[in-house]
């Protein structure tokens, strides 16, 4: 009995085993065919990434370089000197050797002025040296210039002779307003204000130094012992103390 139930029970197990290994097997097949058939019927489901690694063409190989250019042939320059063209050694020694001969300097005329200007009729030195001490001096004579001549402002101040000082504005006191104007000026011959323009300065001060300038007086600008205009620039100080 027990046998029996043994053999019958191994006979089931056996049965069952071999209908299960078979749908295995089927099963697994339907998979592996459904994965190989997917791709080959809808290539829209493999990715994108592959799809173009599949299809397109591998890159063409890069072209070849480019032949070197032909060298270019340098010719040498031969450099000659120009002393090399007037001065060359000579291959053989010359049998004769000429001379050179130089004329001598032509005689001074120092002791002919010297003689006439002493009146002697020998051409002693001491003669020439004695008539060029006690001739007189030449007087040098400068050109006048045609347009006033140029003089700096401290000589100027110099040949001041009258004129009022400048009075401090009341407007710039009290602003506390000082500095100096500078002015540029024409003094004539006589040494009158000609003409007076304002270079620089504070705006509240510049009134007050052109009409204090306007009256000032100067001795005349001597120019080779004669009289002459001048430009120059004329400088007002302003300050607290005083005008």
């Amino acid at each position: 009995m027990f046998e029996s139930s043994l053999m019958e029970s191994g006979g089931q197990i056996k049965t069952k085993s071999k209908y299960w290994m078979v749908a295995t097997l089927a099963f697994n097949a339907a998979i592996l065919a459904t994965m190989i058939l997917i791709p080959l019927l809808y290539p829209e489901a493999l990715p994108h990434t592959a799809l173009t690694a599949m299809i397109s063409a591998p890159p063409p190989p890069p072209p070849p370089p480019p032949p070197p250019p032909p060298q270019q042939i340098v010719k040498p320059i031969k450099m000659v000197s120009e002393i090399d063209q007037g001065l060359h050694a000579p291959t053989k020694i010359p049998k004769d050797i000429k001379m050179l001969k130089e004329d001598a300097p032509p005689p001074t005329m120092a002791g002919v002025a010297g003689m006439s200007g002493m009146g002697s009729g020998t051409g002693v030195p001491g003669g020439v040296m004695g008539g060029i001490g006690s001739a007189p001096a030449p007087v040098v004579k400068l050109a006048a210039p045609k347009g006033p001549a140029r003089v700096s402002s401290g000589v100027v101040s110099g040949l001041k002779i009258s004129g009022s000082n400048p009075t401090y504005p009341p407007i710039a006191r009290a602003a506390h307003v000082s500095g100096a104007v500078v002015l540029h000026a024409v003094i004539s011959k006589t040494g009158t204000i000609e003409r007076l323009e304002v270079i620089s300065g504070p705006e509240m001060l510049r009134s007050a130094a052109t009409e204090a300038v306007k009256s000032w007086r100067y001795k005349p600008y001597l120019l080779n012992g004669d009289p002459t205009e001048v430009d120059t620039q004329i400088t007002v100080n302003f300050n607290f103390g005083g005008g």
